[in-house]
């Protein structure tokens, strides 16, 4: 049993000391954390719009006009870049274009509400329609997209779920190998069919990450 107990600490010292870097240095998991950063900011950005077009509904309603409407829901309104908030406040007090200053700050990816909200204000002032109204129906629809983001990412759970747990089992049959009293890690690297053995294995699973990372973020754009 000592050998197989050697063996099992070699493989756990592995995965440890060298699999973690090693995947973390791969280009499809830079990739990965890098959508993953971009999804969480444009998310941000969602909420974000949807609570200034809340914010700007309830202003109006109580009778404000839409500048200091806009001055004084910028204060409070969770913009994931401050700058936003800043120019935005700018606009409002000073007199400048609101409708090119909301384009400006909106970013590619979650700025869509934003965008909405520059072509109402400019509508609203050239032929005077009730701005209000139109911030009420660019909510209605901002909140009706939230949703179907929300109802799409619990519908992935279980695939993303499924993927992980694939991408795991051929460490659990290492596992389950070297507490059999097998020699895994030997055979891995003792010879070129058995380090040709781990590239392929270690390629595959790679692929298979992706092609699962790829099939969902194009789910989630759909």
């Amino acid at each position: 049993m000592e050998p197989a107990r050697g063996d099992f600490n070699a493989l756990i010292r592995l995965v440890t000391r060298i699999g973690a870097p090693l995947i973390r240095r791969l280009p499809f998991a830079d990739r990965v954390g890098r959508r993953s950063a971009r999804a969480k900011a444009t998310a941000l950005w969602h909420t974000a719009c949807i609570e200034l077009c809340h914010g700007l509904g309830a202003e109006l309603a109580a009778g404000r006009n839409p500048a200091e409407a806009l001055s004084r829901v910028v204060a409070w309104v969770r913009f994931p870049e401050p700058s936003a908030a800043q120019a935005l406040d700018t606009a409002a007090r000073n007199g400048g274009d609101v409708p090119a200053i909301l384009r400006a700050v909106a970013p590619e990816e979650g700025g869509e509400g934003l965008r909405r909200l520059a072509a109402c204000w400019q509508l609203s002032s050239r032929v005077g329609a009730g701005l209000s109204a139109l911030i009420d129906r660019v909510e209605t629809g901002l909140r009706a997209a939230q949703a179907h983001r929300q109802d799409t990412a619990a519908q992935l759970a279980g695939p993303r779920a499924t993927a992980c747990l694939l991408a795991a089992l051929p460490l659990l049959g290492l596992l389950l190998a070297t507490g059999m009293g097998m020699n895994p890690i030997g055979f891995l690297f003792g010879g070129p069919m058995g380090f040709g053995c781990l590239l392929v294995g270690l390629s595959l699973n790679a692929c298979g990450l992706w092609w699962t990372n790829h099939l969902v973020a194009r789910a989630e754009r759909a």
